[in-house]
Protein backbone atom coordinates (compact mmCIF):
# COMPACT_ATOMS: atom_id res chain seq x y z
CA UNK A 1 0.00 0.00 0.00
CA UNK A 2 1.40 3.44 -0.94
CA UNK A 3 1.88 6.22 1.60
CA UNK A 4 -0.80 8.31 -0.15
CA UNK A 5 -3.40 5.52 0.13
CA UNK A 6 -2.48 4.89 3.75
CA UNK A 7 -2.80 8.59 4.52
CA UNK A 8 -6.20 8.89 2.86
CA UNK A 9 -7.39 5.80 4.75
CA UNK A 10 -6.46 7.49 8.07
CA UNK A 11 -8.29 10.67 7.08
CA UNK A 12 -11.94 10.41 8.04
CA UNK A 13 -14.83 12.84 7.60
CA UNK A 14 -15.65 14.60 10.86
CA UNK A 15 -18.66 16.72 11.97
CA UNK A 16 -18.45 20.49 11.42
CA UNK A 17 -17.63 22.80 14.35
CA UNK A 18 -19.79 25.94 14.25
CA UNK A 19 -19.45 29.33 15.96
CA UNK A 20 -22.33 31.84 16.14
CA UNK A 21 -21.38 35.53 15.96
CA UNK A 22 -23.17 38.87 15.64
CA UNK A 23 -24.30 42.05 17.38
CA UNK A 24 -25.43 41.93 21.02
CA UNK A 25 -29.21 41.35 21.36
CA UNK A 26 -29.61 40.15 17.77
CA UNK A 27 -30.41 36.63 19.00
CA UNK A 28 -27.17 34.59 18.99
CA UNK A 29 -27.93 32.96 22.34
CA UNK A 30 -31.63 32.55 21.46
CA UNK A 31 -30.78 30.62 18.29
CA UNK A 32 -28.37 28.37 20.20
CA UNK A 33 -31.02 27.79 22.89
CA UNK A 34 -33.67 26.99 20.26
CA UNK A 35 -31.38 24.44 18.63
CA UNK A 36 -30.81 22.87 22.07
CA UNK A 37 -34.56 22.81 22.74
CA UNK A 38 -35.37 21.18 19.40
CA UNK A 39 -32.48 18.75 19.27
CA UNK A 40 -31.45 17.88 22.82
CA UNK A 41 -34.14 18.32 25.48
CA UNK A 42 -36.71 16.41 23.45
CA UNK A 43 -34.49 13.33 23.69
CA UNK A 44 -32.70 13.81 26.99
CA UNK A 45 -34.58 14.96 30.09
CA UNK A 46 -32.79 17.93 31.64
CA UNK A 47 -30.66 18.57 28.56
CA UNK A 48 -27.35 20.26 29.43
CA UNK A 49 -27.06 20.94 33.14
CA UNK A 50 -24.13 23.38 33.08
CA UNK A 51 -22.31 25.72 30.73
CA UNK A 52 -19.39 23.78 29.26
CA UNK A 53 -18.70 25.94 26.20
CA UNK A 54 -19.78 23.52 23.46
CA UNK A 55 -22.46 20.97 22.63
CA UNK A 56 -23.40 18.52 19.91
CA UNK A 57 -26.66 17.98 18.04
CA UNK A 58 -27.81 15.50 15.41
CA UNK A 59 -29.77 16.50 12.30
CA UNK A 60 -30.75 14.15 9.48
CA UNK A 61 -28.52 11.49 11.04
CA UNK A 62 -25.43 13.74 11.00
CA UNK A 63 -23.71 15.48 13.91
CA UNK A 64 -22.92 19.19 14.32
CA UNK A 65 -20.85 20.72 17.14
CA UNK A 66 -21.68 24.26 18.31
CA UNK A 67 -19.24 26.40 20.27
CA UNK A 68 -21.33 28.14 22.93
CA UNK A 69 -18.98 31.00 23.91
CA UNK A 70 -19.67 34.50 25.26
CA UNK A 71 -19.40 35.83 21.69
CA UNK A 72 -16.81 36.97 19.21
CA UNK A 73 -14.48 38.15 22.01
CA UNK A 74 -13.90 34.57 23.15
CA UNK A 75 -13.64 33.47 19.51
CA UNK A 76 -11.02 36.21 19.07
CA UNK A 77 -9.18 35.04 22.20
CA UNK A 78 -8.97 31.54 20.71
CA UNK A 79 -7.77 32.91 17.38
CA UNK A 80 -5.19 35.19 19.04
CA UNK A 81 -3.52 32.03 20.37
CA UNK A 82 -3.42 30.60 16.87
CA UNK A 83 -6.20 28.11 17.53
CA UNK A 84 -8.42 27.48 14.50
CA UNK A 85 -11.27 25.74 16.23
CA UNK A 86 -14.37 26.67 14.18
CA UNK A 87 -15.06 25.38 10.67
CA UNK A 88 -18.18 27.43 9.89
CA UNK A 89 -19.42 30.79 11.23
CA UNK A 90 -23.10 31.75 11.53
CA UNK A 91 -23.50 35.53 11.27
CA UNK A 92 -26.71 36.50 13.09
CA UNK A 93 -28.40 39.80 12.13
CA UNK A 94 -31.75 41.04 13.48
CA UNK A 95 -34.14 41.55 10.55
CA UNK A 96 -35.65 44.73 12.00
CA UNK A 97 -32.34 46.37 12.98
CA UNK A 98 -29.84 45.43 10.29
CA UNK A 99 -26.07 45.81 10.53
CA UNK A 100 -24.69 47.27 13.77
CA UNK A 101 -21.09 48.00 14.90
CA UNK A 102 -20.58 44.54 16.41
CA UNK A 103 -21.96 42.96 13.22
CA UNK A 104 -19.09 44.62 11.35
CA UNK A 105 -16.63 43.37 14.01
CA UNK A 106 -18.00 39.83 13.62
CA UNK A 107 -17.64 40.03 9.81
CA UNK A 108 -14.03 41.12 10.28
CA UNK A 109 -13.36 38.19 12.64
CA UNK A 110 -14.87 35.70 10.17
CA UNK A 111 -12.86 37.09 7.26
CA UNK A 112 -9.62 36.93 9.28
CA UNK A 113 -10.39 33.34 10.31
CA UNK A 114 -10.95 32.46 6.61
CA UNK A 115 -13.85 30.12 7.30
CA UNK A 116 -17.17 29.69 5.42
CA UNK A 117 -20.04 31.93 6.53
CA UNK A 118 -23.81 31.43 6.70
CA UNK A 119 -26.03 34.48 7.30
CA UNK A 120 -28.99 34.00 9.65
CA UNK A 121 -31.45 36.90 9.34
CA UNK A 122 -33.13 36.51 12.72
CA UNK A 123 -36.20 37.95 14.50
CA UNK A 124 -38.38 37.53 11.41
CA UNK A 125 -41.39 37.50 13.77
CA UNK A 126 -40.78 41.15 14.76
CA UNK A 127 -42.73 44.07 13.24
CA UNK A 128 -40.52 45.95 10.81
CA UNK A 129 -38.52 42.87 9.81
CA UNK A 130 -36.90 43.69 6.45
CA UNK A 131 -34.59 40.90 5.23
CA UNK A 132 -34.00 42.59 1.85
CA UNK A 133 -32.69 45.71 3.59
CA UNK A 134 -30.32 43.50 5.62
CA UNK A 135 -29.04 41.88 2.42
CA UNK A 136 -28.43 45.30 0.84
CA UNK A 137 -26.52 46.44 3.93
CA UNK A 138 -24.45 43.23 3.79
CA UNK A 139 -23.51 43.91 0.17
CA UNK A 140 -21.92 47.20 1.32
CA UNK A 141 -19.70 45.06 3.59
CA UNK A 142 -18.71 42.86 0.60
CA UNK A 143 -21.00 40.07 1.80
CA UNK A 144 -23.16 39.04 -1.16
CA UNK A 145 -25.77 36.39 -0.36
CA UNK A 146 -26.98 33.82 -2.89
CA UNK A 147 -30.36 35.50 -3.50
CA UNK A 148 -28.47 38.61 -4.64
CA UNK A 149 -26.20 36.68 -7.00
CA UNK A 150 -23.46 35.97 -4.46
CA UNK A 151 -22.04 32.77 -2.99
CA UNK A 152 -22.89 33.16 0.71
CA UNK A 153 -25.95 31.17 1.85
CA UNK A 154 -28.56 32.93 3.99
CA UNK A 155 -31.62 31.82 5.91
CA UNK A 156 -34.49 33.71 7.56
CA UNK A 157 -35.01 32.61 11.17
CA UNK A 158 -37.01 33.31 14.30
CA UNK A 159 -35.63 31.92 17.54
CA UNK A 160 -39.00 32.82 19.09
CA UNK A 161 -41.16 30.68 16.76
CA UNK A 162 -38.53 28.20 15.52
CA UNK A 163 -38.90 29.40 11.91
CA UNK A 164 -35.90 28.53 9.76
CA UNK A 165 -33.96 26.64 12.46
CA UNK A 166 -34.16 23.32 10.57
CA UNK A 167 -33.21 25.16 7.36
CA UNK A 168 -30.18 26.60 9.15
CA UNK A 169 -29.06 23.13 10.28
CA UNK A 170 -29.51 21.81 6.73
CA UNK A 171 -27.37 24.67 5.38
CA UNK A 172 -24.64 23.83 7.90
CA UNK A 173 -24.63 20.20 6.75
CA UNK A 174 -24.61 21.30 3.09
CA UNK A 175 -21.60 23.61 3.63
CA UNK A 176 -19.88 20.84 5.61
CA UNK A 177 -20.44 18.38 2.77
CA UNK A 178 -18.97 20.82 0.24
CA UNK A 179 -15.97 21.63 2.45
CA UNK A 180 -15.49 17.94 3.39
CA UNK A 181 -13.87 18.45 6.81
CA UNK A 182 -11.38 15.67 7.63
CA UNK A 183 -9.42 14.46 10.62
CA UNK A 184 -6.43 12.11 10.87
CA UNK A 185 -7.39 9.48 13.44
CA UNK A 186 -3.96 7.83 13.30
CA UNK A 187 -2.25 10.88 14.84
CA UNK A 188 -1.74 11.41 18.55
CA UNK A 189 -4.81 13.29 19.75
CA UNK A 190 -4.69 17.09 19.53
CA UNK A 191 -7.28 19.82 19.91
CA UNK A 192 -8.25 23.16 21.50
CA UNK A 193 -9.54 24.19 24.95
CA UNK A 194 -12.88 25.99 24.45
CA UNK A 195 -13.89 26.42 28.10
CA UNK A 196 -12.31 25.89 31.53
CA UNK A 197 -13.04 26.57 35.17
CA UNK A 198 -12.26 25.38 38.68
CA UNK A 199 -15.02 23.09 39.94
CA UNK A 200 -15.17 23.35 43.78
CA UNK A 201 -15.84 19.61 44.10
CA UNK A 202 -13.99 18.10 41.12
CA UNK A 203 -11.03 20.44 40.57
CA UNK A 204 -9.68 21.92 37.28
CA UNK A 205 -12.21 21.20 34.53
CA UNK A 206 -11.80 21.84 30.80
CA UNK A 207 -13.93 21.43 27.70
CA UNK A 208 -11.95 20.60 24.59
CA UNK A 209 -12.73 19.94 20.97
CA UNK A 210 -10.57 17.29 19.35
CA UNK A 211 -9.16 18.05 15.88
CA UNK A 212 -7.14 14.91 15.17
CA UNK A 213 -6.60 11.53 16.76
CA UNK A 214 -8.67 9.59 19.29
CA UNK A 215 -8.55 10.68 22.93
CA UNK A 216 -8.71 8.02 25.64
CA UNK A 217 -9.22 8.05 29.39
CA UNK A 218 -5.78 7.91 31.06
CA UNK A 219 -4.00 9.88 28.28
CA UNK A 220 -1.34 12.43 29.29
CA UNK A 221 -2.27 15.95 28.08
CA UNK A 222 -0.24 19.15 27.78
CA UNK A 223 -1.17 22.73 26.85
CA UNK A 224 0.96 25.88 26.80
CA UNK A 225 0.28 26.45 30.51
CA UNK A 226 -0.52 23.12 32.19
CA UNK A 227 -0.21 19.34 32.00
CA UNK A 228 -2.28 16.49 33.41
CA UNK A 229 -3.59 12.94 33.10
CA UNK A 230 -7.23 12.30 32.16
CA UNK A 231 -8.92 10.71 35.15
CA UNK A 232 -12.51 11.52 34.10
CA UNK A 233 -13.81 12.09 30.58
CA UNK A 234 -17.43 13.02 29.80
CA UNK A 235 -19.51 14.01 26.81
CA UNK A 236 -21.28 17.41 26.72
CA UNK A 237 -24.22 16.01 28.74
CA UNK A 238 -22.02 14.75 31.55
CA UNK A 239 -22.06 11.05 30.61
CA UNK A 240 -18.83 9.16 31.30
CA UNK A 241 -16.99 8.06 28.13
CA UNK A 242 -13.80 6.07 27.49
CA UNK A 243 -12.98 7.51 24.04
CA UNK A 244 -13.50 10.81 22.20
CA UNK A 245 -13.36 11.42 18.45
CA UNK A 246 -12.60 14.51 16.30
CA UNK A 247 -15.07 17.45 16.53
CA UNK A 248 -16.62 15.99 19.65
CA UNK A 249 -16.93 18.34 22.68
CA UNK A 250 -15.35 16.57 25.65
CA UNK A 251 -15.17 17.53 29.32
CA UNK A 252 -11.85 16.47 30.86
CA UNK A 253 -10.75 16.32 34.52
CA UNK A 254 -7.16 15.66 35.51
CA UNK A 255 -5.23 18.85 34.70
CA UNK A 256 -2.89 20.08 37.46
CA UNK A 257 -4.45 23.57 37.17
CA UNK A 258 -7.01 25.33 34.97
CA UNK A 259 -5.81 25.67 31.33
CA UNK A 260 -6.49 28.82 29.29
CA UNK A 261 -9.26 29.10 26.70
CA UNK A 262 -7.87 28.83 23.20
CA UNK A 263 -4.78 26.86 24.24
CA UNK A 264 -3.85 23.99 21.96
CA UNK A 265 -3.50 20.59 23.60
CA UNK A 266 -1.60 17.45 22.65
CA UNK A 267 -1.25 13.91 23.97
CA UNK A 268 2.21 12.86 25.23
CA UNK A 269 3.85 9.60 26.21
CA UNK A 270 4.38 10.80 29.79
CA UNK A 271 4.17 13.87 32.06
CA UNK A 272 7.90 14.60 31.71
CA UNK A 273 7.62 14.81 27.92
CA UNK A 274 4.64 17.15 28.22
CA UNK A 275 6.42 19.45 30.70
CA UNK A 276 9.53 19.52 28.53
CA UNK A 277 7.62 20.85 25.50
CA UNK A 278 5.39 23.37 27.26
CA UNK A 279 6.47 26.17 29.56
CA UNK A 280 4.28 27.79 32.17
CA UNK A 281 2.67 31.05 31.04
CA UNK A 282 0.68 33.36 33.31
CA UNK A 283 -2.91 34.09 32.31
CA UNK A 284 -4.73 37.35 32.85
CA UNK A 285 -3.53 39.99 30.41
CA UNK A 286 -5.08 42.89 32.31
CA UNK A 287 -3.40 41.97 35.55
CA UNK A 288 -0.49 44.27 36.31
CA UNK A 289 -0.01 45.47 32.74
CA UNK A 290 -0.68 49.17 33.37
CA UNK A 291 2.10 51.74 33.03
CA UNK A 292 1.36 54.56 35.47
CA UNK A 293 2.16 58.21 34.79
CA UNK A 294 1.96 60.98 37.36
CA UNK A 295 -0.77 62.83 35.46
CA UNK A 296 -3.01 59.78 35.23
CA UNK A 297 -5.66 58.56 37.64
CA UNK A 298 -6.23 54.87 38.34
CA UNK A 299 -9.37 52.74 38.62
CA UNK A 300 -8.69 49.53 40.55
CA UNK A 301 -11.09 46.66 39.92
CA UNK A 302 -11.47 43.12 41.23
CA UNK A 303 -12.97 40.90 38.54
CA UNK A 304 -14.76 37.68 39.52
CA UNK A 305 -16.40 35.51 36.83
CA UNK A 306 -18.16 32.21 36.29
CA UNK A 307 -15.70 30.45 33.97
CA UNK A 308 -12.18 31.11 32.67
CA UNK A 309 -13.44 31.73 29.15
CA UNK A 310 -15.36 34.71 30.49
CA UNK A 311 -12.18 36.18 32.05
CA UNK A 312 -10.48 36.22 28.68
CA UNK A 313 -13.54 37.52 26.81
CA UNK A 314 -13.98 40.36 29.33
CA UNK A 315 -10.28 41.24 29.24
CA UNK A 316 -10.47 41.55 25.44
CA UNK A 317 -13.35 44.05 25.76
CA UNK A 318 -11.89 46.04 28.67
CA UNK A 319 -8.53 46.45 26.91
CA UNK A 320 -10.38 48.43 24.21
CA UNK A 321 -11.71 51.03 26.69
CA UNK A 322 -9.91 54.41 26.41
CA UNK A 323 -7.24 54.75 29.10
CA UNK A 324 -5.48 57.98 28.11
CA UNK A 325 -6.90 59.81 31.15
CA UNK A 326 -7.61 56.99 33.60
CA UNK A 327 -5.71 53.69 33.81
CA UNK A 328 -7.71 50.51 34.45
CA UNK A 329 -5.91 48.13 36.79
CA UNK A 330 -7.26 44.65 37.56
CA UNK A 331 -5.91 43.66 40.97
CA UNK A 332 -7.53 40.25 40.57
CA UNK A 333 -9.15 38.53 37.57
CA UNK A 334 -10.27 35.04 38.47
CA UNK A 335 -13.01 32.43 38.51
CA UNK A 336 -15.24 32.11 41.59
CA UNK A 337 -17.96 33.70 43.73
CA UNK A 338 -17.32 37.11 45.33
CA UNK A 339 -15.99 36.47 48.85
CA UNK A 340 -14.83 38.29 52.00
CA UNK A 341 -11.17 38.39 50.89
CA UNK A 342 -12.26 40.26 47.73
CA UNK A 343 -14.02 42.88 49.87
CA UNK A 344 -11.00 43.19 52.20
CA UNK A 345 -8.71 43.67 49.19
CA UNK A 346 -11.12 46.31 47.85
CA UNK A 347 -11.06 48.17 51.19
CA UNK A 348 -7.27 48.44 51.20
CA UNK A 349 -6.97 49.34 47.52
CA UNK A 350 -10.17 51.41 47.08
CA UNK A 351 -11.18 49.01 44.30
CA UNK A 352 -14.56 48.31 42.74
CA UNK A 353 -15.70 44.67 42.63
CA UNK A 354 -17.06 43.55 39.27
CA UNK A 355 -18.88 40.23 38.98
CA UNK A 356 -19.89 38.39 35.81
CA UNK A 357 -22.53 35.68 36.25
CA UNK A 358 -21.48 35.29 39.90
CA UNK A 359 -22.98 36.55 43.16
CA UNK A 360 -22.00 37.66 46.64
CA UNK A 361 -23.80 36.00 49.56
CA UNK A 362 -25.62 38.04 52.22
CA UNK A 363 -22.63 38.08 54.61
CA UNK A 364 -20.31 39.44 51.89
CA UNK A 365 -22.98 41.97 50.80
CA UNK A 366 -23.36 43.22 54.38
CA UNK A 367 -19.58 43.60 54.78
CA UNK A 368 -19.36 45.50 51.48
CA UNK A 369 -22.23 47.86 52.44
CA UNK A 370 -20.72 48.48 55.86
CA UNK A 371 -17.34 49.34 54.33
CA UNK A 372 -18.95 51.30 51.44
CA UNK A 373 -17.44 48.97 48.81
CA UNK A 374 -19.30 48.93 45.50
CA UNK A 375 -20.18 45.50 44.05
CA UNK A 376 -21.61 45.49 40.51
CA UNK A 377 -22.72 42.21 38.94
CA UNK A 378 -23.58 41.67 35.28
CA UNK A 379 -24.97 38.94 33.03
CA UNK A 380 -23.96 40.45 29.66
CA UNK A 381 -20.37 41.34 28.71
CA UNK A 382 -21.28 44.59 26.96
CA UNK A 383 -23.27 45.79 29.96
CA UNK A 384 -20.24 45.02 32.15
CA UNK A 385 -17.99 46.99 29.77
CA UNK A 386 -20.40 49.95 29.90
CA UNK A 387 -20.46 49.75 33.70
CA UNK A 388 -16.64 49.88 33.85
CA UNK A 389 -16.65 52.75 31.31
CA UNK A 390 -19.02 54.69 33.60
CA UNK A 391 -16.67 54.10 36.56
CA UNK A 392 -13.69 55.30 34.49
CA UNK A 393 -15.59 58.45 33.47
CA UNK A 394 -16.34 59.24 37.12
CA UNK A 395 -12.58 59.28 37.71
CA UNK A 396 -12.07 61.90 34.98
CA UNK A 397 -12.08 65.46 36.35
CA UNK A 398 -15.11 67.47 35.31
CA UNK A 399 -14.34 70.56 33.25
CA UNK A 400 -15.94 74.00 33.10
CA UNK A 401 -16.75 75.04 29.54
CA UNK A 402 -18.14 78.22 28.04
CA UNK A 403 -21.38 77.94 26.08
CA UNK A 404 -22.19 80.92 23.83
CA UNK A 405 -25.93 81.67 23.79
CA UNK A 406 -26.40 84.71 21.55
CA UNK A 407 -25.86 88.44 20.87
CA UNK A 408 -27.91 91.54 21.72
CA UNK A 409 -27.54 94.96 20.04
CA UNK A 410 -28.19 97.88 22.43
CA UNK A 411 -30.82 100.30 21.15
CA UNK A 412 -31.49 102.51 24.21
CA UNK A 413 -30.21 103.33 27.71
CA UNK A 414 -33.01 103.85 30.27
CA UNK A 415 -31.18 104.13 33.60
CA UNK A 416 -27.57 104.36 34.79
CA UNK A 417 -26.51 103.72 38.38
CA UNK A 418 -23.12 102.91 39.93
CA UNK A 419 -22.86 99.18 39.12
CA UNK A 420 -25.99 98.60 37.09
CA UNK A 421 -27.98 99.83 34.12
CA UNK A 422 -31.41 99.30 32.61
CA UNK A 423 -30.97 98.95 28.87
CA UNK A 424 -33.07 98.08 25.82
CA UNK A 425 -31.87 95.95 22.96
CA UNK A 426 -32.67 93.48 20.19
CA UNK A 427 -31.53 89.85 20.08
CA UNK A 428 -29.65 89.58 16.76
CA UNK A 429 -28.37 86.02 17.21
CA UNK A 430 -29.31 83.03 19.37
CA UNK A 431 -30.96 84.03 22.66
CA UNK A 432 -30.58 86.12 25.79
CA UNK A 433 -31.09 84.36 29.14
CA UNK A 434 -31.65 85.64 32.67
CA UNK A 435 -28.62 84.99 34.88
CA UNK A 436 -26.23 84.63 31.93
CA UNK A 437 -22.86 86.38 31.71
CA UNK A 438 -22.15 89.24 29.30
CA UNK A 439 -19.13 90.48 27.38
CA UNK A 440 -19.52 94.07 26.11
CA UNK A 441 -18.14 94.80 22.62
CA UNK A 442 -17.81 98.31 21.13
CA UNK A 443 -16.55 98.66 17.55
CA UNK A 444 -15.63 94.94 17.64
CA UNK A 445 -13.41 95.45 20.71
CA UNK A 446 -14.16 93.98 24.12
CA UNK A 447 -14.57 96.81 26.64
CA UNK A 448 -16.03 95.02 29.68
CA UNK A 449 -18.19 92.33 31.15
CA UNK A 450 -21.10 91.76 33.52
CA UNK A 451 -24.29 89.81 34.10
CA UNK A 452 -28.01 89.80 33.14
CA UNK A 453 -29.76 90.23 36.53
CA UNK A 454 -33.27 90.52 35.06
CA UNK A 455 -34.82 90.13 31.63
CA UNK A 456 -38.08 91.65 30.34
CA UNK A 457 -40.15 91.38 27.20
CA UNK A 458 -43.15 93.70 26.73
CA UNK A 459 -42.66 94.85 30.35
CA UNK A 460 -43.04 91.29 31.70
CA UNK A 461 -40.21 89.42 33.41
CA UNK A 462 -39.10 86.39 31.41
CA UNK A 463 -36.44 83.69 31.52
CA UNK A 464 -35.18 83.94 27.94
CA UNK A 465 -35.73 85.91 24.74
CA UNK A 466 -35.11 84.57 21.22
CA UNK A 467 -33.64 85.98 18.03
CA UNK A 468 -35.51 88.92 16.49
CA UNK A 469 -37.20 90.01 19.74
CA UNK A 470 -36.62 93.24 21.65
CA UNK A 471 -36.03 93.07 25.39
CA UNK A 472 -35.22 95.06 28.50
CA UNK A 473 -32.16 94.05 30.52
CA UNK A 474 -31.12 94.85 34.08
CA UNK A 475 -27.36 94.75 33.62
CA UNK A 476 -24.91 94.38 36.51
CA UNK A 477 -21.27 95.33 35.94
CA UNK A 478 -18.66 98.10 36.07
CA UNK A 479 -18.68 98.93 32.34
CA UNK A 480 -20.92 101.76 31.16
CA UNK A 481 -22.90 100.36 28.22
CA UNK A 482 -23.68 102.69 25.30
CA UNK A 483 -26.13 102.60 22.40
CA UNK A 484 -24.79 100.48 19.52
CA UNK A 485 -22.79 98.16 21.82
CA UNK A 486 -23.06 94.42 21.15
CA UNK A 487 -23.51 92.14 24.15
CA UNK A 488 -22.14 88.58 23.80
CA UNK A 489 -24.30 86.37 26.04
CA UNK A 490 -22.80 83.15 27.47
CA UNK A 491 -22.93 80.73 30.39
CA UNK A 492 -20.34 78.46 31.98
CA UNK A 493 -21.22 74.79 32.49
CA UNK A 494 -19.52 72.07 34.47
CA UNK A 495 -19.42 69.01 32.24
CA UNK A 496 -18.67 65.44 33.19
CA UNK A 497 -15.20 64.45 32.07
CA UNK A 498 -14.96 62.24 29.01
CA UNK A 499 -12.51 59.40 28.45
Amino acid sequence: MTKEKKKSKNLQTRPPVVVVLGHVDHGKSSILEKIKDLKITEKESGGITQHIGAYEVEHQGKKITFIDTPGHEAFSAMRSRGAKVADIAILVIAAEEGIKPQTKEAISHIKKAKIPMIVAINKMDKPGADPEKVKRELSVQDILVESMGGKIPSVETSAETGKGISDLLELILLVAEMEDFKADVSKLAEGVIVESYLDPQRGPTATLILQNGILKKGDILGTSSVVGKIRIMEDFQGKAIEKAFPSMPVVVLGFESVPGVGERLKVFANIEAAKKEFTKKELGSLKGTEFLKEDKRVLNIILKVDVLGSVEAIEEVLKDLPQEKVVLKALKAEVGEINESDVKLAIGSKAKIIGFRVKADSIVQSLAEREKIKIACFEVIYELAQGVRDLLEKRVSSEVVRVDLGKVKILEIFLREKNRQIIGGKVIDGEARRGASIEVYRNEEKVGQGKIAKLQKEKKEIGEVGKGSECGILYQGDTKIEEGDILHIYIKESRKGEL
